[in-house]
């Protein structure tokens, strides 16, 4: 079911669409978003946006920032590696990444496995749930868990799920064992290259889901380093998750198809050029469009560079239109949708509403009872 959900998304994301690139732009965002907020970094969409983008946060805190775009930085890593046909897992991969999620606060080492012991503890009340493995066993335990991934011909998805139960147990980073082991899981997949790797990551469903994420972890990990133990539950979990995250990924395919189109028909309408349609389709979703921003939406959807001075001339024509509002003054002025936009967006949305999916497992054992 999850391999005929992906060559699905496949082949409605990989011909040449104007709005696939801002799609995938959006997905990154939400992958980054909330790997972090697992973790407790929380940002709004915009913000994370702007990260990936390059720009200035505007709402998050610094630490936060910080965290973002050092994830942004090791996801944009692990994307481009997939790309490498002749391009391994191995230590120095993984520290690499480490460093570049972690590398804003050297107290934490970034880029080196952890020195001491570890325990991760649940909040408010301190309790420890989980103690990782003695660190002089890091380094086995790392090659270890590498040559599994590298000779196991297990399918695809179970290979990178059993790689982030690893990483996770085994805890080999003074912090960011989380983030690294969901990196890694993303890595896995996306060297499939089955689907854009972007549409790989299933990092969104458990941002959507940390509770059941962490329930599972407990129930499978038992508080300590305990590998004998049957890891289907764990297993079970990242399946529904892809199902459930394809599922997803479709509909907002389906969305962002009729909004770009809407967008279009706004610009033409109204006279704008066809390009305008990026900046008013990221308005939509409720982001805040700025110069910067509307440039590289423009170049995300038709690769096309305009200057800071076409693009300036381009959002005052959106004002003028009353399809966008100026919000600020001069530097810090940002552009929010105006109600044809917000209308059109919502009408789409209640067109498609988004329904709670059974559990896939329940669903393939009726189907396999009615073929038997």
């Amino acid at each position: 079911m999850i391999d005929e959900l992906r060559e699905e998304l496949r082949h409605r994301v990989s011909e040449p669409r104007r709005w696939a690139g801002s799609l995938r732009r959006l997905t990154f965002a939400r992958a980054v978003q909330a790997s972090n907020s697992i973790e407790g970094y929380n940002a709004t969409l915009d913000d994370v946006v702007a990260a990936v983008d390059g720009d200035d946060v505007l709402d998050a805190s610094a630490e936060t920032a910080s965290a973002v775009s050092g994830y942004r930085d090791a996801m944009t890593y692990v994307l481009q590696h997939a790309h490498d046909e002749t391009a391994k897992v191995d230590e120095g991969l993984l520290k690499a990444l480490h460093f570049m999620m972690i590398k804003h606060d050297l107290a934490k080492n970034p880029g080196r496995w952890r020195p001491g012991a570890i325990w991760v503890r649940r909040e408010p009340e301190g309790a420890i749930v989980y103690e990782g493995p003695p660190s002089d066993e890091i380094p086995a335990l790392i090659v270890e868990m590498i040559r599994e991934l590298e000779r196991s011909d297990a399918p695809v998805l179970f290979r990178a799920a059993v790689a982030h139960l690893n990483l996770v147990m085994i805890h080999p980073f003074s912090d960011g064992n989380g983030r690294m082991a969901r990196a890694l899981q993303t890595l896995v997949l996306a060297r499939e290259q089955i689907v854009a790797p972007v549409f790989s990551s299933i990092e969104e469903y458990l941002g959507r889901n940390t509770q059941a994420y962490y329930d599972v972890l407990a129930q499978v990990g038992e508080g300590a380093w305990h590998p004998e133990n049957d890891a289907r539950p764990w297993v079970r979990f990242c399946l529904t998750a892809h199902y459930r995250q394809g599922r997803t990924h479709l509909r907002r395919v389906q969305e962002v198809e009729e909004l770009w189109l809407a967008s279009v028909a706004l610009a033409e309408r109204h006279r704008l050029p066809e390009r305008a349609a990026a900046g008013l389709m990221d308005a939509a979703y409720g982001l805040r469009v700025r110069n910067a921003r509307y440039r590289a939406s423009v170049d995300f959807s038709s690769g096309e560079e305009i200057s800071e001075l076409t693009a300036t001339r381009d959002l005052k024509a959106m004002v003028e239109a009353g399809l966008l509002t100026a919000v600020g003054e001069r530097r810090g002025r940002f552009y929010v949708a105006s109600d044809p936009l917000l209308q059109a967006r919502q009408r789409i949305r209640a067109e498609r509403p988004t329904k709670e999916l059974a559990d896939p497992f329940t669903r393939a054992s009726e189907q396999l009872s009615l073929e038997i």
